[in-house]
Formats: C-alpha cells, structure tokens, sequence
C-alpha cells in the first residue's frame, strides 16, 4: 500500500485498532460491513477478485470492522476493497456470522443460450435476483422467469418474490435457468404456474419435479397436482411419476427432483474421517427426524460437560443442509470450526480415527440435549444378592435421571458387569449403560506366544519356544505350556523376564498377570533354575560390546548393551569370590564357545567344559540345581580351589557393586566379592571385544524373536470368514483385568486384578458397533485387515441377552457403515448407506456418490457399523419407553 502524509507508530496503530474492534464489535448487528484483508498480497486492485473456496480466516485473510478499516484507509491508501455483510446464520437466525463467501450462481439465459456469473448473497431475496439478471441481459422483467436449475434440470420456478435465496435451497455454484416469455404473454411473470403453463393455455414450460415439503414427523413428501387430481406421493412415487430420472455421471447421483439425502460433503484436507461418521449419523432415521424438527427448546445451555449447545446447533444445521432436497455437496466449515474449538484434538487438517470422532459426537450432543437441567446425585447400591432385573432397573432409572437425551433414547443400552476377586472370590455386579460396542477381531480363544529358553548351568544352547496358550489367560498359563514344551524336570522351574533395550525390564514372577499385558512385539525369555533355592541371589550377565566413533580412526567410545541377559542363581551361605562368578560365567556361556577357533585351543576347551562342570557346583548347594547323577557329589564353593581358573582364559568381567562402581574380576581371583544386602541381583558386565566375539557364537543371544511376528511370512490358519458373532462372543468372554485398570476389592481391601465378564442386558433402538481394526504398542501401529462377515438382514442377539424376562426377539439390520482403507495415518474413509425409503444402497466418498450393490457392501475395510433393531409382531415393551406397543419404534420428545 501507498503511505500518506501522517505519520503513525505502530504502537499507536495497534492500541487504535484495538479500541476501535472492541467498540464495534460489540455492536454488532445484521447488515453490518466488515472488510477482508488478506495476509498474502496486499496490493492487487480489488476488480475480478473472487477468493479461492479454501481460505482460512486468520491463516489467509482478516476481517476488520468497518470503523477499523475506516481509520486504516485514513492511514494508508491502495489494495484490494473487500467489503461483506453480516447477516443472520444458524438455526435460530439468531447467531450473526460475516457473509465471506456470497452466493456464486451460473446465469443460462434461454433460447440465447447466453451465460454469466453472479455474487450475490444468500440473504437477497429471489426479487433481487431476477432484478440484477435482468440487468445484466438487458431483458424487460416483466417477461422473465428464473428457474432452479440444479444440474441442468428444472426443478422449481422461482416466483416467490420475497423469499431469500437461502431459504429457496439455492447453494454455492447452482445453475438458474433464465427463461424469456412469449411476447404475447400479458401476465408477466404471474403468468407462469408452477407447473409451467402459461395463461393463454401453450405449455411455455417443461414441467418441473415437484417441491418437497416436511410433514410433522418430519417425513418428506411431494405435493403438486396431477392430471387426476391433487396427490401425496412418497419420495419414490415422485421420482416415477414426475418422469424424472437420476442420472449417474462421473461426479455422483444427480439429486433434484428425486430422494433427499444424497448430498456429499467436500473434503476440506483430510476430512473424509469427519465426512464418513457424519453422514452415518445424519441418516440414522431417528436423528434426522429430530433434527429437522423443532429441537431448539431441548438446547441445554447450562450443562457444564456440554458445549452451550453450540455443537448441537452447528450438527443440525449441517443435517438440515444434507437433507434438502437437490444440494450441491456442502463445506462442512462451520461444523468443523465447531469440532475444533470444542476438540482440539481433531483441528488442523490430520488425519483421524473416525469412531474417535464418533464418540466425541455422541457424547458431545447427548450433553448439549440432555434435558435434565440440574443432575441428581445418586450413590449406587451393591447388588447384595437382589434378583438381577431389579438391580438392573435401578441403575437404568438412576442414569435416565441423570442422562436424558434423543441420543439415549436412540444409542444407549446396557450391559451387566460381572467382576470376580481372584483371592477371596468376591463377586460384584454392576449394570452400565453403553453408547457402542467395541469389538475385538480376534475371534480364536488362544494365543501363540513365542519365548527363548535359557539354561542356567550351560547344559543347553538358548532355543525359541513357541507354545499356544488361552488367549484371555494368565502367566501361569503360558510357564505350564513352556515347562510341556521343553521337556522341564520336576525339580527345575522356570522364571519369566521380559527383555528391553538388551536389559531384564521385569520378571514376571506373579501368575496371575494377564496375558494381554504382553504386546505381540514383546520380547521373553524364560531362564531355567533349581525349583528349591535358599539363601541365594541372581547372577545377571549383561553382555556389552564396543561402540565405536564413525571416521578414520575407529576409535572406542564406550561400551553399549546388546543381546540378552543371562541368568543364575549363587548361593549366599559362603564366601563368593571373583574367580567363583569367572568359574560361573564360564559355565553359562559355554554351550556358545566355538569348536575351532585361533583364542581357543582343543585342550583349553576341554579345561573350560571341566570347570564349567565345576561351576556347576559352585552355583547353589541345592541338589536340585545339577543333574542327578552328580547329586551325591555336590561341593561347596570353599571345596573348589581357584587354581581351575589358571588354565582358562579370563573373561573381561565388571562387577557392580552396591555403591554403583565396577569391579575388574579378571584380577584379583581370590579375593571375596562383598554383595549387596537389599538387592537380589548381582548385576556383572561381559565385555564383548571383537577378539572374544571370535572365539564364541553368540549369535544365540543376539535376536530375541519377538512374542508374536506379524509379516508377509504369516500363514493364514483360518479357512472360513471371521463372523461378527464371534467377535461379540470374544468380548463377553471372561477375561482377567488389565493391570492399569486394577479392582479395589471391598472383601480383600486391596486392589485386585480381577476376571470380568460382560453380558448384554438391554439392547437400543441403533446399536453401533465398531470393529477394532487399530492395535497400538510401544514401537507399532498395527491395522487388522481382516474380513469380518457381519450380516445385512436379521442380525440376531435374542441369545445374547442376559435378560431372560424379555421375550422379544432381538433382530436388528445394517443401514449404514463407515470403512477404512489404507494404512495408519494416511488411509481414506467412506461410508456405505442405505436409503430406506429407496431401500437402495450408496457409496458416500466425500462429495462423490453413487449406488452400489448390496453384495458389494461387505468388505475387508468395514470399520463402524450402524444396525436398526427390525419391527416385530411380538407384542412387548421396555421398560426405558423407548418402544410401543407392536415393537414400533416411538422417540418421546419431552419438551
């Protein structure tokens, strides 16, 4: 920009703008011009500007108050004038938004077969309109009449001069047809009829679909005359008998004139996460019935865990926009500048988990709808052996008196919780009201798990172990397998450690752990001892070799831990020596010295086997820890002389002792190793220089195998389809408790790692279900792409239904479901949706739709699946109201 004459600070400048936005916007009204500034190129003029749909406000441009870009024009002078109204949004008009992007309409005058552009706001009214095109072709307005002329197809004439724009359903980018009149014609524009006959009796006009209008419940139907007479047609009789057919392009479905419900959504920059769950949630019936309604008034604005219902307002506004009839696909801008002031985590443009997403949505509306205003507090009673209906209605009616809402009416079951203390086999039963169910796909009851073998006394080479065990089992479990598989002698044991980072991270000495706490890319050993130890420590080898610098010189910086750790048990009742714990590390690595090999000769090695034997016995004065046949001949470490060691080579050993420090145990062979007295592991270092590394092969020690290997080299075991019944049979299966969600036994008075068990107890209206595709671990993200056969038609969970007393069938049927294909993070959603009223299935891709095949509905990408329970004959009712007589489904709005 130019600058004037006056000078000014920019201190004085930003104070003076401050003052003056505050002022203004305060004052805020309809009608109001603010000015777009915009952040990237100040100086272009202002003609032909039109702004590029995907600008973001305080990214791309500002927008300024007219009294603040009065005083800036004061101060400068030049750039781009871009002034904008404020007008009235949202479902109540009551919420004041500046008008950035103004309706951008394409002219097609008629037979002329002219075309123009025009930017005008949705707030203009259709008189406007006409007028300004009749300008600009330079036509006598009594002979015009504009059309709605969505996708090159006349769907409604234009003649009700006082509505806006916005209230006539005209959108972004929408096509109006400009049609002149007969010049015989008197009548004007009132001499057109809806169904496009003239006056003088000649049809001017093609007749055009009928408009939609809602009834009470919300239904949509087509009111318009026909030749018989006057007729209400459903969706699909409108779309037979107005002889208008859907026309399937490149771009979608073409939807004026036929079903609503066909709109896309564009894609702002990863929102196909966002676009598949909304466009799921917005064709759940009851929901789009709600939301078309007059839902204002359950608007809860005082609920401190809802959102002042302002995420409840920009959904239905959205839902309201993707059910009229014949939308270009919608911008979900404002709903998403809504998600993201109310959840931080999905702004930006990342890409997301969508029943993440979908969570955040339910809970998010039920607390904006919820229409207890002031919540009760309520202490939950113990079952204290009370029949399980009566417990279950309790707590049922103590949620519903907390938790009242279209969203639990719609969404909500339960389900009973059984939890059992392992020690003192305390039971406890709750009933918890669910949203989802998140299921697992693993439908197989076992587990194969794989564990590296070590001996303690150098009998055996280390060996992968792989054994299967219950999959919902315990340590103990997988050490009984173990013990089968390597053939363990009644008097040895094993003990179980997990390996990180080439260190013992935990010994995994309680059987009880869950055997869920182990992720797939864990990595185990297990270490064989003596069953019967006293008085004894463990000896820890941790191997390290040299960590060299990257240049010419090859210089050593350090030692650095690699391999896995070796295990023995010492026997504390004597003296332990340095030359002892040498005599010892010898023995457990030598089952690794090679045969031939230039540090070894054949006489040294048979020196090493007879001290390692020696060894042998140094370890521990249980007879338990040697093989039986030298169980009579066991000497104590006093009985072994130190001079086995003259004719051995000796091994680079640190100790650590109990002040930290390393003790050198290549010398001094003789003198006493002083141990600690609160630790019972003797920690010693190997040092591995690459003069020793050629005298053992330690690659036996070097790859851990990880408990589960998943890879192309993976060899699929199941013949048949994983089904959506045994994915539910998994999780209502009992299974102990993970140990961060550990139990507080009332009996026990202690924190327990309980077995819980799940069981249906009253099912919803929409049950939705969410297979868990993702797995997370400390150095992976994992995605099961597993095919699941789910049922479209009579998904049945009568026996699933805890609940004996219901006797209603409990039949339910797929109408919608969101997939994810792709990888972690940078995969693509969409959604499958099933038009009820069609009874025809679509294919929501963004913007882009297009029906599909039923049978093509099922794929290995089906993440978030939405069934609708069936309506039976059977005569029942819940006891939550939210089904009549004859099974109908009847939403109570308590207003």
């Amino acid at each position: 920009m130019t600058e004037v004459k006056k000078e000014v600070t920019p201190e004085e400048e930003k104070l003076t703008i401050r003052d003056i936005s505050i002022a203004a916007e305060a004052q805020t009204k309809q009608g109001d011009t603010f000015y777009l500034i915009t952040q990237r190129n100040l100086g272009d003029s202002s003609a032909g500007i039109d702004l590029h749909d995907t600008l973001v406000e305080g990214t791309d441009y500002i927008l300024l108050p007219q009294e603040v870009w009065n005083q800036l024009y004061e101060w400068y002078r030049g750039g781009p004038i871009l002034p904008r109204k404020v007008i009235n949004s949202g479902l109540s008009q009551t919420e004041l938004a500046v008008e950035v992007y103004p309706l951008r309409l394409q002219l097609h005058l008629m037979p002329k077969d002219e075309r123009s552009t025009i930017r005008i706001s949705k707030k203009e009214t259709i008189r406007q309109l006409h007028k300004k095109t009749c300008e600009i072709f330079s036509l006598i307005p009594e002979l015009v009449c504009i059309w709605d002329y969505f996708n090159h197809q006349k769907h409604a004439l234009m003649n009700d001069m006082d509505k806006t724009l916005d209230d006539a359903n005209i959108q972004m980018d929408q096509d109006i047809l400009v049609e002149v009149a007969n010049g015989n014609s008197a009548g004007g524009v009132n001499s057109f009829h809806e169904n496009g006959t003239a006056d003088n009796g000649t049809v001017a006009l093609v007749k055009p679909s009928q408009p939609n209008f809602s009834n009470a419940e919300g239904l949509s139907l087509s009111k318009g005359s026909t030749r018989n007479g006057t007729a209400e047609l459903s969706q699909s009789q409108q779309l037979a008998s107005s002889g208008t057919d859907q026309t399937y392009g490149s771009s979608g479905v073409s939807t004026r004139g036929s079903a609503c419900g066909l709109t896309g959504l564009l894609n702002l920059g990863n929102t196909c996460f966002m676009n598949s769950a909304i466009q799921c949630l917005v064709h759940t019936p009851e929901f789009a019935r709600y939301f078309r309604e007059d839902y204002y008034q359950e608007i809860n604005r005082q609920n401190p865990l809802g959102m002042v219902g302002e995420l409840a307002l920009a959904f239905g506004d959205l839902l309201r926009k993707l059910w009229a009839p014949g939308r270009t696909p919608v911008a979900p801008r404002p709903f998403k500048a809504k998600l993201a002031r109310f959840a931080p985590q999905f702004s930006g443009y990342n890409q997301h988990d969508s029943q993440e997403l979908l969570a955040f949505l339910l809970d998010g509306l039920h607390e904006d709808l919820n229409r207890v205003k002031h919540k009760p507090y309520i202490k939950s009673k113990d079952a204290d052996g009370r029949p399980d209906e009566e417990v279950a209605d309790e707590y049922w009616a103590n949620h519903i008196a907390r938790n009242d809402s279209i969203i639990v009416d719609v969404c909500q079951g339960q389900y009973k919780s059984t939890l059992v203390c392992p020690v003192c086999n305390k039971v406890s039963v709750t009933f918890d009201p669910f949203m989802y169910l998140s299921l697992p796909l693993q439908s197989a009851t076992t587990r194969r798990m794989t564990v590296t073998i070590f001996t303690c006394d150098g009998s055996a080479l280390p060996a992968a172990c792989t054994v299967t065990v219950p999959k919902q089992g315990r340590c103990r479990d997988l050490i009984q397998a173990l013990g089968n598989s390597c053939s363990l002698k009644q008097n040895e044991k094993l003990m179980l450690a997990e390996i990180r980072g080439h260190l013992i991270h935990r010994f995994l000495e309680d059987p009880l752990i869950s055997l869920s706490s182990i992720k797939d890319d864990d990595h185990l050993a297990a270490y064989k001892i003596p069953k019967s130890i006293k008085n004894s420590k463990f000896l820890q080898l941790i191997h390290r070799r040299e960590e060299r610098e990257i240049g010419i010189s090859q210089s050593i910086v350090g030692w650095k831990p690699y391999g896995t750790p070796l295990v023995s048990p010492i026997c504390c009742d004597d003296v332990i020596t340095r030359g002892d714990i040498q005599l010892i590390v010898h023995r457990m690595l030598s089952p690794m010295l090679r045969t031939e090999n230039p540090g070894f000769n054949c006489v040294s090695r048979s020196k090493t086997a007879a001290a390692a034997a020696n060894a042998s016995r140094l370890a521990t004065s249980s007879e338990a820890c040697v093989d039986s046949s030298l169980a009579n001949d066991v000497p104590r470490q006093k009985d072994v002389p130190s001079s086995k060691l003259v004719n051995l080579e000796k091994l680079p050993l640190q100790l650590v002792d109990e002040n930290n420090a390393c003790i050198d145990l290549t010398v001094g062979e003789d003198k006493s190793v002083k141990l600690s007295s609160s630790s019972v592991s003797i920690l010693v270092f190997a040092d591995w220089s690459q003069k020793l590394l050629e005298n053992y092969d330690t690659r036996y020690i070097e790859n851990l195998p990880e408990v589960t290997k998943y890879g192309p080299a993976t060899k699929k075991t199941r013949t048949e389809p994983l089904s959506l019944y045994s994915c539910l049979e998994a999780f209502l299966r009992e299974e102990p408790l993970v140990p961060e969600d550990m139990w507080y036994c009332p009996t026990c008075k202690e924190r327990r790692q309980a077995s819980k068990k799940l069981d249906l107890w009253r099912l919803p209206e929409v049950l939705v279900i969410h297979l868990k595709r993702f797995s997370y671990s400390r150095s992976m993200k994992h995605k099961l792409e597993t095919f699941v056969n789910f049922p479209i038609h009579d998904f049945d969970l009568t026996k699933y239904v805890a609940n004996k007393n219901n006797s209603r069938r409990q039949l339910y049927e797929l109408y919608a479901l969101t997939n994810h294909y792709g990888g972690m993070g940078s995969g693509h959603y969409t959604a499958h949706i099933k038009l009820l009223d069609e009874n025809r299935w679509y294919n929501f891709d963004d913007s882009h739709i297009s029906p599909i095949n039923e049978e093509d509905v099922k794929s290995a990408a089906a993440y978030v699946l939405f069934y609708r329970r069936v309506k039976t004959d059977h005569h029942h009712s819940v006891s939550n109201g939210t089904v009549s007589s004859a099974g109908q489904h009847s939403i109570s709005l308590r207003k």
